[in-house]
């Protein structure tokens, strides 16, 4: 079986706001922080369950593992269904849908309550938190956020397996031109070097993350990520503070996202599979 190299990424029971920043967010470090939310009232109550009792009659996005195609649209979801007949999906059977980026907060208030802000030495985007959820064995593809931001990623209910990239090693990592992703047909967990020889080349991180741990990932940071049981998580996030990426977040967000969008409307599937076949090109000749 073929592997990354990936680096287990430290863990710290507790810390403080100053070795945060000192020791993290200024190197540009990932860490898993295990006792941040212990004091919470989420600690306790989140699972599976509570959110059914609290939001079950809440209808939900889903979205699966599919090839991205000219047809969708920017984040849109494949399929809805209601929060209880998903959480009931989730218990039942692995299954390929997930929710992204989903403000259940604000369809079920009760649930600001759960957490606190917490003080780490990052100033936060008071915003209400997003929720993602998953199933058994479902994937997130590699990726990296379009603002760059700092992010704090908190876990609940069961395991999830994260593997993270800085934005140092994205030359290796067969990026499609013009998005957000790389190549979608990589398996990141059994990688096929004979197909995407970069990929040897590539240095990375891992973690495992249980019932409340936090994973603080650095500005643009690469992500995939696996429920290897179902569960859900929770994020929040701080602007980048480096001028480079600042610069490439406006550009993703007022460039880039909206020149993507005008050649599918043109080009069509042509235009994805073009992308997908530069992204293979372009890596492969700085070998």
């Amino acid at each position: 079986m073929s592997k990354l190299q990936l680096t287990e990424i430290e863990r710290v029971r507790t810390i403080s706001k100053e070795d945060f920043y000192t020791n993290y967010v200024k190197p540009q470090k990932p860490v898993v922080i295990e006792k941040i939310t212990e004091d919470w009232p989420a600690y306790s109550k989140w699972d599976l369950n509570y959110i059914k009792k609290i939001a079950g009659n809440k209808i939900v996005p889903l979205y699966d593992d599919r090839p991205v195609t000219h047809k969708d649209g920017f984040n849109e979801a494949h399929s809805k269904m209601k929060m209880s007949d998903y959480i009931d999906l989730l218990q039942t059977k692995p299954t390929n849908y997930r929710i992204f980026l989903y403000n259940l907060m604000k369809e079920a208030p009760s649930l600001q309550n759960d957490f606190k802000w917490p003080k780490i030495g990052l100033k936060l985007v008071k915003q209400l938190p997003m929720l993602f959820f998953g199933g058994e064995n479902s994937k997130v593809f590699m990726h990296f956020d379009i603002d760059y931001s700092n992010i704090l990623h908190f876990h609940f209910h069961g395991k999830k397996q994260c593997i993270l990239f800085s934005p140092d090693q994205t030359p290796n990592l067969y990026k499609v031109p013009y998005s957000l992703i790389s190549r979608e047909d990589i398996d990141f967990e059994n990688p096929d070097f004979e197909k995407f020889p970069a990929l040897k080349k590539a240095k990375g991180f891992i973690c495992n993350l249980n019932h409340g741990d936090m994973l603080y990932m650095p500005e643009g940071y690469w992500h995939y990520m696996k429920y290897v049981t179902p569960g859900f998580s929770m994020s929040l996030r701080s602007f980048p503070k480096r001028p480079l990426h600042l610069a490439k977040a406006f550009y993703n967000f007022f460039i880039m996202r909206h020149y993507d969008n005008f050649m599918r409307k043109r080009k069509g599937q042509d235009w994805i599979d073009y992308k997908n076949e530069k992204a293979i090109r372009e890596t492969n000749k700085k070998l």
